[in-house]
């Protein structure tokens, strides 16, 4: 990952140090993408945005998912794919994100693209576009669930 050297403050949603948890659809509404798809995603919106995607986390435990940060309740507003878990206000139970610190040890959680103030959540349209013509190329072209 190539960090963008910047004297930004972090959000208030940033631990100082370690992880937290935050509650999806507070400060943050987050989609999550799992294994190969998730990191594909990745790379491909931070080249697409000159390294300066926004907020994408990364998690090296279990499923291995891949968390984009939205604005909060933007991403209910996009019809997403098979593959790419909703995660915001407004289900039956809370969600909860872990978000590393942007400095020092935070394993299992690292960052694949930091928040800026220029770019402090990912671009939900921009990440919709990409997540459908990532996702439909793991069935044939066809869109996920077709």
């Amino acid at each position: 990952m190539e960090r963008k050297s910047s004297p930004d403050p972090a959000p208030s949603w940033v631990p100082a140090r370690g992880h937290a948890l935050r509650c999806a659809g507070i400060h943050f509404d987050a989609v999550r993408i799992t294994g190969v798809a998730g990191e594909q995603v990745a790379s491909e919106i931070v080249r697409f945005t000159g390294f300066d995607a926004g907020p994408i986390v990364r998690s090296r435990v279990g499923e291995q998912g891949v968390y984009f940060l939205l604005p909060p309740l933007s991403a209910n507003a996009h019809h997403w794919p098979a593959g790419a878990e909703v995660m915001s206000r407004g289900g039956r139970t809370a969600a909860f994100v872990g978000v590393p610190a942007l400095r020092g040890p935070t394993w299992p959680l690292d960052w694949r693209s930091l928040p800026t103030t220029s770019t402090p959540f990912v671009d939900a349209v921009l990440l919709h576009g990409l997540t459908v013509d990532v996702l439909a190329e793991g069935t044939g072209g066809r869109p996920a669930g077709s």
